[in-house]
């Protein structure tokens, strides 16, 4: 009897630990479909980098599209991309000690590595790169990595505040007509911009390049500090097992839909209307975005737990296993689609057609990635990221049974 027992204990917490972890790669391929789909609009021209639309797809189905990424994705796919980040370290963290290794110096390699992908993506695949961004933000967590659940969870709400004051601030007390081109001159930019993605490779890099200010402007004063926070909260989470032994029947799932989704809409609503040049409507986006956030992700884990939708986690989970190298080929997609390296489609593809896009690459992307793991135990960026961290070559193939 206490051998069976022993067994069925042990046969249980394999169980809890696969349902863990398909839990988290469907969700982080969940959440890398959502910001595939904000990020195509500036990869296809440079009107959405200078807060403008292209007057050249102004009809009433261009707007609804632009205005229902505004609503629904923008700012807040990478939250949860973020929360994830945070949950997965707490995974490192595990395997650190199974492998009986010490985490410090593991964890530190795993941040040169992002660091690294991220100046390579941001150089060469495309000028929104949040690797970089996640590498420092992660050299911030490591320092903190030993905080009181209380503690990180202050420490989080500091961090959001923060961003809000100085989205509100920079109303309250910066001339903003002074710092901001006029409409007319941010069309001109976009346009000029727009016809300069369809040249040489060179230009091309170059023009990565220049926007690196602006890249560092965000990380500094939003995305950073945002990220850190989600961190924070993830780490929390992942100390909680919060996403272990789900069967999506938990109340307080709905709880969450039932209060995120009408806040989280109403903040995305007002974020459509007002636009990313009001500081106002940004900061209600920034405050009730994590509702909506946490009303798809409730949502998500429902359906993955639900016997008639399962198929559709399933679906997703490969796609988040692979996520580093998923995230790097949309961007090598953009790169191919949109510039002059590749078809020169920049400035031509309407808002709706974006969204075809987006969702056949990304579905081409998840069939992808089951054949791929079908074969291999890791994506490519994975593999090598994995290399780096453990010091150790990892094995490419699947070992076959």
């Amino acid at each position: 009897m206490w051998y069976i027992s022993r067994v069925s204990h042990q046969r249980t917490t394999v169980t809890d630990q696969a349902n863990r972890i398909n839990d988290v790669d469907a969700l982080r391929g969940f959440a890398l479909f959502g910001i595939f789909v904000v990020n195509i609009a500036f990869m296809a021209s440079a009107y959405p980098g200078n807060l403008v639309d292209d007057p050249s797809f102004g009809s009433l189905v261009d707007d609804a599209a632009r205005f229902m990424v505004s609503a629904l994705f923008s700012m807040k796919f990478y939250l949860l991309f973020a929360f994830l980040f945070g949950y997965s370290f707490t995974l490192q963290m595990d395997a650190a000690r199974r492998a009986g290794r010490r985490f410090l110096p593991r964890m530190l390699r795993r941040v040169l590595g992002l660091f690294v992908l991220g100046v390579f993506h941001f150089i060469v695949l495309s000028s929104g790169d949040v690797l970089t961004t996640y590498a420092v933000a992660c050299l911030v967590l490591l320092a903190m990595y030993r905080v009181s659940n209380t503690a990180a969870l202050w420490i989080a709400a500091g961090l959001y505040v923060s961003v809000v004051v100085i989205l509100i601030d920079s109303e309250v007390l910066v001339d903003r007509a002074a710092l901001l081109p006029s409409h007319e001159q941010a069309l001109a930019n976009a346009r000029d911009e727009t016809q300069a993605m369809l040249g040489t490779v060179g230009e091309v890099v170059g023009q990565h390049i220049d926007g690196l200010g602006l890249l560092l402007a965000q990380a500094v004063s939003t995305q950073g500090p945002t990220a850190l926070a989600m961190f924070l909260l993830g780490l929390v989470a992942g100390r909680r097992g919060l996403l272990t032994r789900l069967d999506g029947t938990e109340p307080v799932l709905r709880r969450v839909q039932f209060v995120g989704f009408p806040v989280g809409l109403a903040g995305g609503l007002i974020y459509a209307l007002g636009g990313e040049i009001d500081p106002v409507a940004s900061a209600i986006s920034v405050v009730t975005a994590p509702f909506l956030t946490a009303a798809y992700v409730a949502t998500a884990l429902r359906v993955a737990h639900s016997r008639r939708w399962s198929v559709v986690s399933r679906a997703l989970a490969p796609t988040g296993r692979l996520a580093l190298t998923n995230y790097l080929l949309q961007s090598l997609v953009g790169l191919v689609l949109f510039t002059g390296i590749g078809f020169g489609l920049a400035g031509t593809v309407s808002p709706p057609a974006l969204l075809v896009i987006s969702a056949a690459v990304f579905a081409s992307q998840m069939a992808g990635s089951m054949w791929w793991l079908s074969k291999h135990r890791y994506g490519p960026a994975e593999w090598g990221l994995r290399w780096l961290t453990n010091a150790e070559r990892p094995k490419r193939q699947r070992q076959q049974s």
